[in-house]
Formats: C-alpha cells, sequence, structure tokens
C-alpha cells in the first residue's frame, strides 16, 4: 500500500490519494480496511475507489457522486489492470463544483506518476 497524504489543498477541502495491489472485491474490501485503520481515513468524508481487475472493473463513489468513474477512466486509459486507486478527501466546507473532478484527477495523476514497481 502506497499512501500520498495532503497533495492538494483547494477552498478547505484537501485531498489524498493510495493504491496498491488488487484482483477482486474482496481485495478491495480488504484494501479499503487497511486504509481505515488510520484513523485519519477512517474520519475522511469521501474515499472514493476503482479498480480493473480480471473479472471486470470496480468502482463506489462513497458519497463523492461521479468521482469513482475519473479514476476508472484513467487507469483503463494506462491499461493498468488489478490495482486499486483511493482518492480520499476531507471537505473543507465549501462547494468546489467542477473543479472536484479535476482535484480527482490530478490526485490519480499524482498516484501514477510516483507509485512503485
Amino acid at each position: 500500500m502506497q499512501v500520498f497524504d495532503s497533495i492538494i489543498r483547494d477552498r478547505g477541502s484537501r485531498y489524498a490519494v493510495s493504491g496498491g495491489a488488487c484482483r477482486n472485491a474482496e481485495e478491495a474490501a480488504a484494501f479499503l480496511k487497511e486504509l481505515k485503520r488510520r484513523k485519519k481515513f477512517a474520519k475522511a468524508t469521501h474515499n472514493t475507489w476503482a479498480c480493473l481487475t480480471d473479472e471486470g472493473p470496480m468502482r463506489n463513489d462513497d458519497g463523492e457522486s461521479g468521482a469513482a468513474q475519473v479514476i476508472l477512466r484513467m487507469l483503463e486509459r494506462e491499461e493498468i489492470l488489478n490495482e486499486i486507486v483511493v482518492v480520499t478527501r476531507w471537505y473543507g466546507g465549501k462547494h468546489l463544483g467542477g473543479d472536484r473532478f479535476r482535484h480527482v484527477g490530478d490526485a490519480v495523476r499524482h498516484y501514477l506518476d510516483n507509485r512503485g514497481g
């Protein structure tokens, strides 16, 4: 599991991105459980995620409507299989409108550019 914390800040909202190996729904659930063992991530407003597996695409907006689709599209474009990417947001009190999708994309790009292996 790799975690990049506080990579984006905008109007009080903060973003982090994390990711790791994931081949199925059980591994996705285990990854999220492990991530949320960190109290900070358990208290986040959204832990939006997506993963392309051999079984097909998986995603969850976790209340950030449409954000998981952004992650999934980026994974498809880069042809990254069996790797989950989670974009975490702590809501700062001000609506970001469409900027939230740009931030999700920027967070995923940060992960893809800096992940190991």
